[in-house]
């Protein structure tokens, strides 16, 4: 076994596996450490299974979709961008589509085709993988070493963690980065869960459990704003536990920890998006009128799904079996209201295991953002969601990945 190698990856995901191409392609030898027995394995899961692998868009709005950190970003975003990203995959044969929001996925709609690009571009310039768990950093005087795994150690002058956060487990982000950087001297910030399921004080949603929502609004609010600090149209779930899905994965970025936990947010649901209340009633009043006798809980069965039906009733506070013709004016009023503003309560996040990335991570302030490296340890470089970044969904974390992973690689090959 040679033990020796110009640069150690630590991590087999997107910006482990990113960073190793470029660096192998570069001449570098590399070797690659990756505790599970498969490469890329969160990256399988992500975008249902399809991976968002970037958002076509430029670096401004990139930025935009970073609520952590986007300065930091700047340069490693400006030095790879999403274009780039696409370029990179359809150059190794991966064909690439752009759905709503400019989110970018395979053809395909299969994740394994990006791994698949990733690897095979790896082992075809030479990257070496070592499927074992790293346990520590070796370092002296301020310098990494290397790493030492199993009860072996291995040399490099350069070292690059990429383990990912702490969310998904099962994936192998067990948070080891966090405990590297901070064995070294890093400040790791206050760790939580980004991009995750919300746990609501309405139980309507348990009863709905596995109803998904499309072509609905979701919008967020602070407690007495009028104005909401997130509005999105998309599709969202209901589960055993409250809300999921897409557009409640986004919302749950815009939420601060503390403030959640004192019920200072409220949501609403916009099921009819496309029609203004004005529209809306004369939607209703022509349904209505197809079956003027029908009891009131038995009338929206072309206006929303048979399960949702009844927790609109409720809400809308009209006797279940009054006669749709016997509705007034002002009851429709209160029905539009309920169709265009469905309350709904977060109570809390689900746990951070559950999420989709890790918010927190280790300090920006104490990174070169032009090269990855660390300000404390010379030749130890972070990349990817270990560091203190996130950003919405919409494929900007996968740009994170590839941008920071990049930089890291292009700054140890001009050396």
């Amino acid at each position: 076994m040679n033990c020796k190698a110009d640069v150690i990856i630590v991590g087999g995901g997107a910006s482990g596996l990113f960073a190793a191409v470029w660096l192998a392609k570069g001449g570098m030898d590399v070797l690659l450490f990756e505790q599970n027995r498969m490469l890329g394995k969160k990256l399988l899961i992500t975008g249902k299974g399809r991976c968002n692998v970037t958002n076509n868009s430029d670096v401004s709005n990139v930025m935009k979709n970073i609520p952590t950190n986007p300065r930091f970003l700047f340069s490693a975003l400006s030095g790879f961008t999403p274009a780039d990203t696409m370029a990179f995959f359809e150059s190794e044969g991966v064909k690439l589509k752009t759905e709503r929001g400019n989110r970018v996925f395979p053809l395909s709609d299969k994740s394994q085709d990006i791994v698949s690009a990733l690897e095979k571009a790896a082992k075809r310039y030479g990257v070496r993988f070592e499927f074992s768990k790293v346990s520590k950093l070796l370092t002296d005087g301020g310098k990494v070493l290397g790493v030492e795994a199993g009860k072996t150690e291995f040399f490099a002058d350069k070292v690059l963690i990429a383990t990912g956060g702490a969310s998904y487990p099962k994936t192998g982000s067990t948070g080891d980065g966090y405990r590297f950087a901070a064995s070294v001297g890093h400040t790791v910030t206050e760790l939580a869960p980004s991009l995750v399921p919300i746990c609501t004080v309405e139980k309507y949603p348990v009863d709905l459990m596995g109803l998904s929502l499309k072509n609905v609004t979701l919008s967020l609010f602070e407690k007495d704003k009028s104005k909401p600090v997130y509005s999105e149209l998309g599709e969202m779930l209901f589960t055993h536990f409250g809300v999921s899905g897409p557009l409640v994965l986004s919302a749950s970025c815009h939420m601060k920890k503390d403030k959640l936990k004192e019920r200072q947010y409220r949501m609403e649901i916009d099921l009819k998006p496309g029609l203004d209340e004005n529209k809306l009633d004369d939607r209703i009043v022509r349904d209505f009128s197809e079956f003027p006798n029908k009891d009131f809980q038995n009338s929206l069965v072309k206006l929303l799904p048979q399960a949702l039906a009844p927790v609109v009733v409720d809400y809308s506070k009209i006797p279940p079996m009054l006669k749709v013709n016997q509705v007034t004016k002002q009851q429709r009023r209160e029905l539009v209201k309920v169709l265009k503003h469905l309350p709904l309560t977060p109570l809390e996040f689900r746990p951070i295991e559950e999420a989709i990335i890790t918010s927190g991570g280790v300090s920006v302030k104490e990174i070169n953002p032009k090269t990855m490296e660390s300000k404390l340890v010379s030749g130890l470089y972070f990349i990817g969601e270990v560091l203190d970044v996130d950003a919405y969904t919409g494929g900007y974390n996968l740009q994170i990945a590839f941008s920071t992973a990049y930089a890291a690689a292009m700054g140890i090959i001009s050396e």
